[in-house]
C-alpha cells in the first residue's frame, strides 16, 4: 500500500518541489525534487516485482525487483557522499 501511494504522490510531490525551487532559485530544493523523483521510480520496480510475483507466481521477480534497486541506490548514496566531502558541508 505505502509503494501504490509512493508511487501516485511521489511524481506530483517532485513536480511541485521542482516548480518551487526554480522560484526561489534553490540548488538544494532541486537536488531534494531529484530524489523525490527517485523514490517513485524504485516504487514502480518495487511494484512490479510484487505485482508479477503475486499475479503469474514468478517468486523470482521481488529479489530480482530488489536487486535492480542496488545500482540505483548505489549511486546515489556515493554521489550524496561526494557531494558532502567535496563542499566539506554536511549541514544546511
Amino acid at each position: 500500500m505505502l509503494a501504490v501511494f509512493s508511487l501516485i504522490s511521489m511524481p506530483l510531490l517532485a513536480r511541485a518541489k521542482r516548480r518551487v525551487a526554480l522560484g526561489m532559485r534553490s540548488g538544494a530544493l532541486a537536488a531534494d525534487a531529484q530524489q523525490t523523483a527517485l523514490c517513485a521510480y524504485l516504487a514502480a520496480i518495487l511494484l512490479l516485482g510484487l505485482l508479477l510475483n503475486a499475479a503469474l507466481g514468478w517468486w523470482w521477480t521481488d529479489p530480482l525487483a530488489g536487486a535492480l534497486m542496488v545500482p540505483i541506490i548505489v549511486k546515489e548514496g556515493l554521489e550524496g557522499a561526494r557531494g558532502r566531502s567535496a563542499s566539506g558541508n554536511d549541514c544546511c
